[in-house]
């Protein structure tokens, strides 16, 4: 950022035979220039667009701000504290200059256009019953609506592309949007270790030589079913799985509940992939909730964003550590 040069301002005046300091004595001060007005509305939509600017830069570098919101959290927080860790830059888990600097390397613009295919708008469509039962009765658990799909692919609320889009029809192919500009990004290479740190709330991506490939934010259990902390093996990667629901494993299950499968889709309660591990009954999945993740309680099991689930799954296979930390 360039410092800007004031210039000394010269006071020329005609003094006549007066001394110097009776014209320094009866010169009249200069009056402090009242500071223009601030209009909360727009810093207030300047800090969402720095902000949102940020997410898909930090979401490019693989550090996930978890769902693209505009808004700074406890996701985007950690985001940039380990992004920070990576450049060498102090880490502060806050937006500050150095750090923006650095995201600014990136070069991309945070937002992109989209034309809506036939495909993204034309569902099938439904709603998504809360109770596990009711979930079984379904042939398939697939998007809620058009805006539930467009924020999965471009990891971002549907809020969010519902203000950045007003008077948009998202339910008409031909439509054109604007979305955050998270695509275009070359698969990760394989990694050779996942590491979960409870405290920190993410799973991180490691390769043969220790370099972090990858962070996303994670939910890792609750005081009911905490994260078994300890050295796994991933059994095997299962993308699109049948859920099998067992109420007895399940604190909190709902009377009368019996054993279910619950079909594929991203509203599967495990979401679009399940990464087995070597502790029974525990594994690394997705959500239908993707706003959740980090920030609310899991059953023991590591729950990402389905995309996330996505790509940590393309990276990883049979047999890689897992670390589960405290």
């Amino acid at each position: 950022m360039k410092k800007l040069a004031t210039a000394p301002i010269l006071l020329a005046a005609l003094l006549g035979a007066l001394p110097l300091a009776h014209a320094q004595q009866t010169a009249p001060a200069p009056q402090p220039q009242a500071a223009a007005p601030v209009d909360p509305a727009a810093a207030k939509q300047a800090e969402f667009e720095r902000l949102l600017h940020a997410q898909v830069l930090l979401d490019r570098a693989r550090f996930s701000p978890g769902e693209i919101d505009g808004a700074y959290g406890s996701n985007m927080r950690q985001a940039l504290n380990s992004f920070q860790a990576a450049r060498k830059l102090p880490v502060t888990g806050k937006l500050d200059e150095a750090t923006w600097n650095a995201l600014l390397q990136d070069g991309t613009q945070p937002l992109a256009n989209y034309t809506l295919a036939e495909a993204d708008v034309t569902g099938p469509f439904r709603p998504i019953p809360e109770d596990m039962m009711e979930k079984s009765k379904l042939s398939a658990l697939g998007y809620a609506s058009v805006l539930e799909g467009l924020g999965e692919r471009f990891h971002a609320s549907p809020a969010l592309l519902q203000r950045l889009n007003p008077g948009k029809n998202f339910n008409r192919a031909g439509e054109q949007i604007v979305v955050p500009n998270v695509g275009g990004l070359a698969p990760l290479p394989r990694a050779a270790k996942v590491v979960v740190k409870d405290g920190a709330k993410v799973l991180q991506l490691y390769d043969a030589g220790g370099v972090l490939l990858a962070q996303y934010p994670a939910s890792t259990g609750s005081s009911n079913d905490p994260l078994p902390v300890g050295t796994w093996k991933i059994n095997g990667v299962h993308a699109n799985p049948v859920y099998h629901y067992n109420p007895k494993l399940f604190w909190d299950a709902d009377p009368g509940d019996k054993k279910a499968k619950v079909q594929p889709g991203p509203n599967n309660p495990v979401g679009v992939v399940w990464i087995d591990l070597s502790k029974e009954h525990y594994g690394i999945h997705g959500t239908p909730v993707p706003g959740h993740v980090g920030k609310t309680e899991s059953h023991g099991c590591i729950r990402l964003t389905n995309w996330s689930a996505a790509e940590v799954a393309a990276a990883v296979a049979a047999g890689v550590e897992v670390v589960l930390e405290s």
